[in-house]
């Protein structure tokens, strides 16, 4: 014993082969699970409604429409008040979607992903989300989602008796 505690006297090393192989598997691990959680971008200006919906947004061109203006993937595009009420479509929202179908890549041979995600307030009225959805219509985006808040579902809980 006399023998070995004189041997190890010297200064001591730390083994780093085992703590290497951790940290390896430790940002595996976290690089294959990084993917799952998946945030869209938040607007202060924008409540979204809720709903028990089960289905995760995609990566696709984002529009948030509130009291006051509509912004496409970060871009103002137009006030809320310069939109006339009697008009269908919103031609600046119109030529801005067209300006980034011009950009998209294709997937088909003939048809570019045409997808947009609506994140609008919860109180905005009908006619304004109505002339959204028929603008994004209009300019060929055709596969249409709004952004919502997903809740516990209700239909699950037990009533009071």
């Amino acid at each position: 014993m006399n023998k070995r505690l004189r041997k190890m006297k010297g200064s001591p090393t730390l083994n780093l082969v085992s703590l290497m192989d951790i940290f390896t598997i430790l940002v595996f691990f976290l690089m294959v699970n990084s993917s799952d959680v998946e945030i869209l971008q938040q607007n202060d200006s924008i409540k979204l409604p809720e709903s028990v919906a089960e289905r995760r947004p995609r990566e696709n061109i984002m529009i948030l429409v509130n009291d006051k203006e509509i912004i496409v993937q970060g871009r103002k595009v137009v006030n809320v008040d310069e939109i006339s009420r009697r008009d269908e479509t919103i031609a600046a929202l119109t030529s801005e979607l067209s300006h980034h179908a011009s950009r998209s890549t294709v997937t088909n041979q003939d048809t570019p992903e045409h997808a947009v995600t609506i994140m609008g307030n919860h109180n905005i009225p009908y006619q304004l989300l109505k002339q959204v959805m028929t603008t994004c219509a209009d300019a060929n985006y055709t596969d249409i989602s709004l952004a919502v808040t997903k809740t516990a579902n209700k239909s699950s809980v037990a009533p009071e008796v």
